[in-house]
């Protein structure tokens, strides 16, 4: 099959890291594949070196960007339609917001040009843009452009089962549209154990005792990601618990805020930042540490849950979107959101007692292994594009 992927940027981000895993194992396959993609402009970092000596071919458009431009965005539309006339691809596959309205429109418009209803135009939901924390105009908005879109879509791919409800449930879609498959992870750099010595190179370089218990939290440092409920936790928790350290991994616009609200609630020594951590690293990071704490108030599944299964690690999360797929009493512990009295029982049980920690740390390893394999995902998908290729 000949087959174009858009994604808006490849910034450091579990659509994108999908989106990557997705084009190498289709060339890898022997498919026809073409990654078009905007410029990694943001503080979160950056993925295009992986997409260095790789089988597929990638394709830069300079004016594809996040925020909503409405001259960049025609110009955007423009050169995506021109680069689709000239591949003439048998599917266009779109990711994220922007690229994800751009790119359908601009394969819809090119259904017939050069087969029999060709190219099928498939849409993957990693995350829906309207939510309950911002306006509700604003969310009428995006549902709108988001109805209109889905007209010109064969198919939906979502990454739970909690994005294919949240869609139908406000007229997006119809149900027998969509599949879900799970976000691939590169899991042999998870599942593989990682020398001692490692683990404490990695603790001493930021600051932490070797028989620490370790709270790492991996996600952006940007708003709904619930840091906050984890530094209100962490005020409470380390009263009760001098050997607790908590570790935030990432980066972003909240950065310089969060580690004054720390130094003020005097958390200095109990909080740690490393900042932006290659994806190379975040094995040794998870490993390193006891606990996975994730509080994000939106996400369509988040990576860090499993990631932190297949390294044997218990999760806390907020019961948002996708996270009860696999978050579950056998795995860890799922809270009601924003509630940092449950938040901090559910730590301080896990900080507590260390023997549950590993069967929670078990089960979770071997409910998340084949569910996250690239192949599995990359079947599934494979499958869509098939039957939407037979049908048409």
């Amino acid at each position: 099959m000949k087959i174009v992927h858009i994604i808006t940027r490849l910034i450091l981000g579990g659509a994108q890291e999908n989106t990557l895993i997705t084009c190498k194992l289709l060339a890898e396959r022997g498919h026809d594949v073409t990654l078009i993609t905007g410029p990694a402009i943001g503080p979160e970092g950056e993925l295009f070196n992986q997409t260095e000596n790789q089988k597929y071919k990638v394709i830069t458009i300079d004016k594809l960007i996040r925020a909503i431009c409405p001259l960049a965005d025609s110009i955007s539309y423009r050169q995506i339609k021109k680069h689709l006339k000239d591949l003439q691809p048998d599917i266009v596959h779109t990711h994220s917001a922007k690229a994800g309205i751009l790119g359908r429109f601009a394969g819809y418009s090119l259904k017939g040009k050069w087969g029999e209803n060709l190219p099928a135009v498939v849409h993957t939901i990693h995350g829906l843009a309207f939510h309950p924390y911002q306006s509700w105009w604003l969310n009428k908005f995006y549902i709108a452009i988001e109805k209109i879109a889905a007209k010109r879509t064969d198919s939906f791919i979502t990454v739970a089962d909690a994005m294919t409800t949240q869609a139908t449930d406000v007229g997006i879609g119809s149900v027998e549209k969509f599949v879900t498959a799970y976000s691939a992870i590169e899991e042999d750099d998870f599942l593989q154990p990682i020398e001692d010595q490692r683990k404490k190179e990695f603790r001493k370089k930021y600051g932490i005792a070797d028989d620490a218990t370790v709270l790492v939290s991996i996600a952006r440092l940007f708003m709904l990601k619930g840091h906050e409920y984890i530094i209100a936790s962490a005020k409470e928790l380390s009263k009760k618990f001098e050997n607790a350290v908590w570790l935030f991994v990432g980066d972003g616009n909240l950065s310089s805020h969060l580690k004054q609200q720390v130094r003020e609630l005097g958390l200095a020594d109990k909080i740690r930042f490393a900042g932006l951590l290659p994806p190379s690293q975040i094995p040794l990071a998870i490993h390193s540490s006891d606990i996975l704490v994730h509080c994000s108030l939106r996400e369509g599944l988040a990576r860090t849950l499993p990631q932190a299964m297949l390294c044997g690690k218990p999760a806390v999360s907020f019961d948002v979107d996708g996270a009860r797929e696999v978050v579950n009493e056998n795995t860890g512990r799922l809270i009601e959101p924003k509630n940092i009295e449950q938040l901090t029982n559910a730590c301080a049980e896990l900080i507590e007692n260390g023997e549950l920690r590993e069967k929670l740390g078990r089960a979770g390893r071997e409910s998340v292994t084949e569910k996250f394999a690239p192949d599995t995902m990359v079947d599934t998908i494979e499958a869509v594009y098939e039957k939407l290729l037979e049908r048409k």
